[in-house]
């Protein structure tokens, strides 16, 4: 297993979350927990939601068609041939699995929350590193801002060249998160609270997993 299938599994996650619903006027969990100006980074045209006619028509209802591989990596940034390699994986561990009847992939929410929470930090480990600019993660992230965090303690942040914050690098969780979590409000909390776990001492990764389990719900 690799550590992109966990993002790609925290994707459709999101998906879920706004299906059936306008993602412009119904954005999913993550707009009733983060602030309106969650994004932690200097915005240009790249930010903006994929138009619906760029999306592979695959279903009636172009939000199904979100959950081609084709639509998966250009949501995530993970090659097409890897994110269809991830699905593998994850189905063949019980991670995943097909949806019946709309024929798209889902998450299993048990097996994955449990496998975040009990064993992220051992299998896909990070420390903190050098100081530099990037985007807010852990307890800095907007997800989490303001609790159980010290004062004068450095943030930690996944290098980026746009972000606005500076503090301690973390290596993402996958190459491509600083250009997934621009797209997604919900996979950026998300991706925030699995590092809080893989970095975060007892009492963090406590607070992390339950504010994580509210999203995979």
């Amino acid at each position: 297993m690799k550590s992109q299938d966990i993002g790609l599994l925290l994707k459709l996650v999101a998906l879920r979350s706004i299906e059936g619903h306008d993602p412009d006027t119904h954005p999913g969990k993550g707009a009733r927990v983060l602030r309106d100006d969650w994004r932690d980074w200097a915005l240009d045209d790249a930010d903006i939601d994929l138009p619906e006619e760029s999306l592979p028509v695959l279903h009636q209802d172009p939000m199904l068609a979100r959950y081609s591989v084709r639509a998966l990596a250009k949501e995530t940034g993970i090659s097409k041939s890897q994110v269809s390699l991830a699905l593998q994986r994850c189905m063949q561990v019980g991670l995943a699995r097909k949806d019946r009847r709309i024929n798209v992939p889902r998450a299993n929410l048990r097996a994955l929350f449990n496998f975040i929470a009990h064993g992220v930090r051992y299998v896909f480990p990070a420390k903190p590193g050098e100081i530099t600019r990037g985007i807010a993660t852990t307890f800095a992230a907007p997800v989490l801002e303001g609790q159980l965090y010290s004062a004068g303690e450095l943030p930690m942040v996944w290098p980026d060249a746009r972000g606005n914050s500076k503090g301690q690098a973390i290596d993402p969780l996958f190459k491509s998160v600083p250009y997934a979590v621009r797209r997604d409000r919900d996979l950026y909390a998300m991706l925030a609270l699995v590092d809080a776990i893989r970095v975060g001492h007892p009492r963090e990764s406590k607070l992390a997993a339950e504010r994580l389990a509210a999203y995979l719900e």
